[in-house]
């Protein structure tokens, strides 16, 4: 289930960049934001996909969506010149930004390996 943010929201839930100078993700498992605007043919073509990654991924990721002409400010604060643009936010480390409506199988794998990587085992010869 996707939820949509505003500033208020985004900072309680996301990051704080009002308070905070250093980022420090907010949430308790890793998220993706959409940066969207009603008017994109390419944002209202990926919004299924989202969703139902959204669902796919319930309880293990966040899936947010930020509609850029009713939030200019976070657009501005993440340098959102083209829509779609997928941020994707890990529990720790800096978060990851893509350009375009990813299909499914990328969307996937950049959850995969950006928001769940796998732990390293290693093992004794």
């Amino acid at each position: 289930m996707t939820e949509q943010l505003t500033k208020a929201t985004f900072l309680q839930k996301v990051f704080n960049y009002q308070a905070q100078q250093e980022w420090h993700y907010a949430g308790d498992v890793p998220c993706i934001i959409d940066f969207w605007a009603q008017w994109c043919g390419p944002c209202r073509m990926f919004a299924p996909v989202f969703e139902e990654l959204s669902e796919e991924y319930a309880g293990k990721v966040h899936f947010y969506k930020v509609d850029t002409d009713a939030e200019q400010e976070l657009a501005a604060v993440f340098g959102i010149r083209s829509i779609p643009s997928i941020l994707f936010v890990p529990i720790e480390g800096k978060p990851q930004i893509a350009m375009g409506a990813l299909p499914k199988h990328a969307l996937k794998e950049a959850i995969e390996e950006v928001l769940m990587p796998k732990p390293l085992v290693i093992t004794a010869i």
